[in-house]
């Protein structure tokens, strides 16, 4: 693991000493409407140090822990089988060594990478997954590997009933008939997440969030906002809640500074991976 000069504010740390390791996963290569989320890691580094390391939230300060940023990952362009494959072996790697992933995408796809690695180490592993979307498709456009079809694949991996989605509000009606029979899908908010606190305790967890379940009067700067999301409290709210699972890796996607102007989007991000980081630390 080479050390990455280039890092999230805080998080500094040695690869050995260090439980958390991020990495950046600079991939949109199948996003269908507005792209630039391969921009989103290294903005979000750039941007956190207009932010604090310490969480008034949580009464937590990043400097009190070590954490390791592994910088972005070199990934080839136009071939979504190689990119999930390095995306794999890195993940593989940190699993070994007994540290918790956190990646920072890119679009959403970049999750079957991880998802593939840990699922290795943790068979009983269950996601919980934050999007605007179903990500169900069995393909979309005639290709099986895509952002609209990742959490299918992820099910192709864990089986029925280990995939609990939160903040839907967008997919094909042939998504939300095949979710019925094989995922836990709530639509448009977080109601009903406390019943994970019991049925999760006892097993590995990994939690993906796609930046787009936010509401875009909050968080514009996405591939595809959808109107009628959660807002920042309310998915810091949930967030922890979530303090008593075994989270063994984790992800936020989506963001797209391309279409961030005003900086807002960027911020909120930033924001998100300091609580995000501390709430695991916790």
């Amino acid at each position: 693991m080479n050390k990455n000069i280039h890092t999230f504010i805080g998080c500094d740390g040695e690869y050995e000493e260090s439980k958390i390791i991020i990495f950046g996963a600079p991939f949109d290569g199948t996003t269908s409407y507005r792209p630039g989320t391969r921009f989103a890691s290294s903005h979000i580094r750039n941007e956190s140090y207009g932010i604090e390391t310490y969480s008034p939230y949580l009464d937590m300060d990043l400097m009190d822990f070590k954490i390791y940023d592994g910088g972005d990952l070199e990934l080839p362009f136009g071939s979504p089988k190689k990119v999930l494959k390095i995306i794999e072996d890195y993940t593989e790697k940190v699993i070994k060594d007994n540290k918790i992933p956190f990646m920072i995408g890119g679009e959403h796809l970049v999750t079957l990478g991880t998802v593939k690695a840990i699922a290795k180490t943790y068979p009983k592993l269950n996601i919980i997954h934050f999007d605007a979307h179903a990500d169900l498709r069995d393909e979309y456009l005639g290709e099986e590997l895509s952002h609209a079809t990742v959490m299918r694949r992820c099910w192709e991996i864990l089986g029925d009933n280990r995939i609990f989605q939160f903040g839907i509000r967008s997919g094909d009606r042939k998504e939300f008939l095949w979710g019925k029979d094989h995922v836990y899908t709530n639509k448009f908010d977080f109601k009903g997440i406390e019943i994970l606190e019991e049925k999760l305790k006892d097993v590995p967890v990994y939690l993906t969030i796609d930046l787009d379940v936010l509401d875009p009067s909050e968080f514009p700067a996405t591939g595809t906002p959808e109107a009628g999301g959660v807002s920042f409290k309310e998915l810091l709210s949930v967030i922890y809640k979530l303090s008593n699972l075994n989270i063994v890796g984790l992800d936020i996607v989506e963001l797209s500074p391309p279409y961030d102007i005003s900086g807002i989007s960027t911020a909120l991000a930033c924001k998100l991976v300091r609580e995000l980081l501390l709430q695991i630390c916790r």
